[in-house]
């Protein structure tokens, strides 16, 4: 991974992030001729990107090659690459949640190696004919959003129905992510219900499948990827599951794309963190440098903490993928949701912050802080916003009590290491345990990531951070950065966040 870092900090590879925003993807819906192509042209910066990530196996390493901790080292990957730049991880991060499903899919077996290949292959053609393939996703609608039960795109049987038939689909999704994918998974109405669908570009008498895209979406920021809207007109898809198992089938695919938008959050934040830093480690304002001067330092100290919290939990959920004992798999059931909020939520306030550093100089583009400004609030939406988060944390407690158990577990960790972390764990718990009610269900959440997130800290990173971090959490100091109480240890703070210290 050292290798990969190196590569992805080269000026020649930060370029490259820069030119795919610079010039987002385009819709080629037909050709000269009025015959539908629809296919999506991108800079050549982005498809290198695409390469570096596939070529490190971010999109499947860990099904290709299992092993210990492969979700972790993956993780790191992925944290990494999205510092260079976040609109690649939409591909990478789908077809790395959408391939156990299809392990688990007898009749589609046969799409493994080109999932599993570290070729990426972009060309608009059949599978059979490329070396490597990704996979995407469509799930939400114009009048469903979040509420996929209410979706109306509807399958029909081509012939006896059943996991692994054809299905005619006809309907639309309102966002199809990463349209340039070589096959979808998506949720319709089936006779039986709600249903999971594979939705290859391509027929297998390799003819384009029944996918209109009408275009693709004009967005805040994710600007180099594309998001799209498609129209079915009876194309053709494959039963994954059992009809009307269309909602607990997509699931499992849910967890690893939530894991994806901590890690990610967590990474652009990290970026943000080091431009800061950099910056004010060598601007000098009354004949002072920046970093040096008390307002500042506190500033960037407390952004320090946040973005450690923030790895570190990243890291502790991508170790409960790698597990599978019941403990483990209850834990990241009720934390992944919520720390995507908190740790999602956080990171537009940190951008901001850390822009502001930089004061003018930060506003403007050429500085590359408002790309990561404009980036980060995508993680707060995409696979469910705050308030779906929230909701399904009551729903995990709800359905499996136990979750809890492996929470108090995790909390017991570092138990007797400090009151406030012992009196925070314990008000955490209760809450949990009696909690009935969707209004505070926001707060919750947050005590929640905070606790587990100061236990790590206390438990794996140097007592001047934990300090700092137990000190201005817990405490409830207010949501400004740089509020941070007297006597901790800055400079130390700031000396561990710089990377070249």
């Amino acid at each position: 991974m050292g290798a990969y870092g190196r590569v992805l900090g080269a000026p020649e590879t930060l370029a490259l992030g820069v030119a795919a925003n610079r010039e987002p993807p385009r819709l080629h819906a037909f050709d000269r001729y009025g015959h539908r192509t629809d296919w999506v042209e991108f800079h050549p910066a982005y498809h290198r990107l695409m390469a570096l990530q596939v070529g490190q196996g971010i999109h499947a390493s860990p099904w290709s090659e299992p092993r210990a901790g492969a979700h972790v080292h993956r993780a790191a990957g992925l944290y990494l690459s999205s510092q260079v730049e976040a609109g690649t991880s939409c591909p990478i991060s789908m077809t790395y949640a959408a391939t156990p499903v299809l392990m688990n899919a007898p009749e589609l077996q046969a799409w493994l190696p080109k999932l599993f290949s570290r070729s990426y292959d972009p060309a608009h053609r059949p599978v059979g004919e490329k070396t490597g393939a990704l996979v995407g996703m469509g799930m939400t609608e114009k009048q469903g959003g979040s509420d996929v039960r209410a979706n109306t795109t509807t399958a029909q049987p081509r012939g006896a129905p059943g996991p692994g038939q054809p299905y005619g689909i006809t309907g639309h999704k309102w966002f199809m992510s990463a349209p340039m994918c070589d096959a979808f998974l998506i949720l319709a109405q089936a006779p039986r219900g709600l249903s999971c669908f594979f939705l290859p570009r391509w027929t297998p008498d390799g003819g384009l499948n029944g996918l209109r895209f009408q275009r693709l979406k004009d967005k805040l920021g994710n600007r180099s990827n594309a998001s799209s809207e498609v129209e079915f007109e009876d194309a053709t898809g494959w039963l994954v599951g059992e009809e009307g198992r269309g909602v607990p089938t997509i699931i499992e695919m849910v967890g690893y794309t939530r894991l994806d938008n901590v890690v990610g959050s967590a990474g652009l934040q990290r970026q943000a963190l080091v431009q800061a830093l950099h910056h004010a480690r060598h601007r000098t304002a009354f004949q002072r440098r920046l970093v040096d001067q008390p307002l500042m330092t506190a500033v960037l100290a407390d952004l320090a903490l946040e973005v450690e919290a923030a790895t570190a939990l990243a890291f502790r959920l991508a170790g409960a993928f790698d597990r599978e004992d019941p403990a483990e798999v209850l834990f990241r059931r009720l934390v992944t949701p919520a720390a995507k909020f908190w740790v999602c939520k956080r990171g537009p306030m940190l951008a901001a912050e850390a822009l502001e550093v930089l004061g003018g100089n930060g506003y403007v583009e050429d500085s590359g802080l408002p790309r990561l400004y404009r980036e980060l609030p995508v993680y707060s939406i995409w696979e469910g916003s705050g308030n779906v988060m929230c909701l399904d944390v009551l729903r995990a407690v709800r359905r499996e009590p136990k979750t809890l158990d492996a929470l108090a577990a995790e909390l017991d960790l570092a138990r007797g290491a400090d009151t406030r972390l012992d009196r925070a764990a314990d008000r955490t718990l209760d809450a949990m345990r009696g909690v009935v009610a969707e209004a505070g269900l926001r707060s919750l959440c947050r005590e929640l990531v905070v606790a587990v997130q100061a236990g790590l800290l206390v438990r794996h990173a140097p007592a001047f951070v934990a300090e700092g971090f137990l000190a201005s959490r817990l405490g409830g100091s207010g949501g400004v950065f740089g509020l941070l109480p007297d006597g901790l240890g800055l400079h130390a703070i700031l000396a561990r966040a710089w990377p070249g210290d």
